[in-house]
């Protein structure tokens, strides 16, 4: 339901056809994206912790663009590139999608590689990558979720 309101939203177009069309693709989405038994990856999200989560991200984002700007701007230019290759202790796979998507909405780091357990990530320098190297970011990502992945 959440997907066809999106739809509705975002496409602005409330005749007949479109909202068949929305209603359709948006069911399909859901029906894709449900495991096996009817579950979804959703169910073992703590929506409070989420909600605590997003403003943490947004402050480390706005932190991170300004510390890539400091490095881009400095007449020395001193970036350390690094890839990383880091093994995760998250259980499944919404909880490590979200880590590996937060490592990228970062800026100066990337998620290059996922392999499993195992991430690849690109960053800029040490303290570009200090979140994911800190353990800061996954123990986040981890309250995000219920134990029972």
């Amino acid at each position: 339901m959440a997907f066809f309101a999106l739809w509705l939203l975002l496409s602005q177009s409330y005749n007949a056809f479109h909202m068949t069309l929305g209603f359709v693709v948006s069911s399909g989405v859901a029906l894709l994206n449900t495991e096996r038994g009817g579950k979804s990856p959703l169910d073992k999200v703590r929506w409070l912790r989420m909600l605590a989560y997003v403003p943490w991200l947004l402050s480390r984002i706005l932190q991170s663009g300004i510390h890539l700007s400091y490095l881009i701007l400095h007449p020395r230019l001193p970036i350390d590139p690094k890839l990383l290759h880091y093994h995760t202790n998250l259980k499944g796979e919404a909880g490590i999608v979200l880590f590996g998507n937060s490592i990228t909405l970062t800026p100066g780091t990337i998620t290059a590689e996922v392999n499993s357990n195992e991430l690849v990530v690109h960053a800029m320098d040490d303290d570009s990558a200090d979140d994911v190297t800190s353990l800061r970011m996954e123990q986040k990502v981890a309250g995000v979720f219920r134990v029972t992945e």
